[in-house]
């Protein structure tokens, strides 16, 4: 099963919103800041929050979520992406 990665910033609302429903949903999740890796900043800067599904050496950055979506949605939506 692939793991899943939140590339997230401090004080973004839209990334604390993500996180929240990810952990009522009980994901498991690596949380990684924006601002602390160079190299992340430069790949993901205006992009957070990111979503990246990491299975071994392989990464896939997963589409971008509606703010908008309840937790109830963003399982679903996991679940169409084979992440649950």
């Amino acid at each position: 099963m692939p793991q899943l990665v939140l590339i997230t910033r401090e004080g973004c609302c839209l990334c604390a919103g993500l996180e929240e429903k990810l952990l009522e949903l009980g994901c498991a999740f690596e949380r990684l800041d924006v601002d602390a890796d160079p190299q992340l900043l430069a790949r993901f800067d205006l992009e957070v929050p990111v979503l990246i599904a990491r299975d071994g050496d392989q990464e896939r950055v997963l589409p971008r979520l509606s703010p908008r979506l309840t937790a109830l949605q963003v399982g679903a939506w996991l679940q169409q992406q084979g992440l649950r």
